[in-house]
């Protein structure tokens, strides 16, 4: 009867391990649902809606790849398509230099032991980027308005007057000014991600190098910077990411013309105003979803650069 018993019950262990897991699908499925009707439906019609293009009666007709190379060649979208690509290139450039470096310093501050007060200034300088961008915006622009702004005045307390000037109203200076609205805005997200990689170092790690010879500057240099190097891998493709969607900002301050004469308009604004239209350019939903399209291209272009040519060899800083 023993010899009867034993393949009985590795036959009904062997049916219980091998039985579908009916509670994973249960506790997926609800947000499977949501991300495919918002996320993943929108991106395929998008992409489908590029393929065609519109006459005068409304109808549409595909057109292929037709739609992009208007967009690259035609003189009427080219110029305002590669102004706009190469504004967003700015952009985020300013953002890796300038946001993830004060990011990077703020970070390293407040990691200090000796640092009093440290849960008050992440909350201080992490503030802004709970506030609304519409309300960033409107401040702002009050505070460098050349009339009634309180910048000239703050810059005449520390004898720097002479350099104050319509920051926002000229074409050499509004995109860098936006920009760095936006880092100070924006700056305590790569703040908390590198603060909370930072005291995740092992203590015994900084001891050991201490006690060895090096100084505060060679242990961030030789043993923080390297822990971290997988952190700031995933800041930077956040921060790319971020700034080839970003919209609202610009819009909120320069509105959807971007001026002055564009120099501040972005992918974003410009689909905003391809899609939609704006005072008189008539809006073309094909038109729009080509330039959203092309937006998505360039974001998986940076993407997979990151994935192959950057995250594999942030692994061997993997801690």
């Amino acid at each position: 009867m023993t010899d009867i018993a034993a393949p009985e019950v590795q036959t009904e262990s062997f049916v219980g391990r091998s039985r579908f897991p009916i509670h994973i699908v249960v506790f997926l499925a609800p947000a499977l649902v949501i991300y495919t009707l918002f996320s993943i439906y929108p991106l395929f019609d998008t992409i489908r809606l590029s393929l065609y293009a519109g006459d005068e009666t409304g109808a549409r007709h595909f057109v292929g790849l037709g739609n992009f190379y208007t967009l690259l060649s035609d003189p009427a979208w080219s110029g305002q398509f590669w102004n706009a690509l190469r504004n967003n290139l700015i952009f985020f450039a300013i953002h890796m230099v300038v946001q993830n470096g004060i990011g990077l310093g703020l970070a390293m501050l407040l990691s200090l032991p000796r640092l009093t007060g440290g849960s008050v200034y992440r909350t201080l300088l992490f503030l802004p980027t709970m506030l609304s961008v519409v309300i960033i915006g409107f401040i702002w622009q009050l505070m460098l308005n050349p009339l009634w702004g309180i910048a000239e005045s703050l810059l005449a307390v520390v004898g720097l007057k002479q350099f104050f000037g319509p920051w926002l109203g000229q074409e050499s200076t509004a995109l860098l000014t936006v920009s760095l609205i936006s880092v100070w805005q924006f700056v305590g997200i790569p703040m908390m991600l590198i603060y909370a990689a930072l005291i995740n170092i092992p203590d015994d790690l900084l001891d050991a190098a201490t006690v060895d010879g090096a100084g505060p500057f060679s242990v961030f240099w030789f043993v923080r910077l390297p822990l971290i190097l997988p952190t700031l891998g995933v800041v930077s493709i956040l921060t790319f990411v971020a700034n080839f969607n970003a919209f609202d900002l610009i819009y909120a301050i320069k509105g959807a013309l971007a001026g002055p004469n564009f120099s501040t308009d972005i992918l974003g604004t410009f689909f905003y105003r391809t899609f939609f239209g704006y005072q008189l350019q008539v809006g073309s939903p094909t038109m729009g979803a080509t330039v959203a399209t092309a937006m998505l291209v360039v974001i998986l272009i940076g993407v997979l650069i990151y994935l192959f040519g950057v995250q594999r060899r942030l692994q061997r800083h993997t801690f």
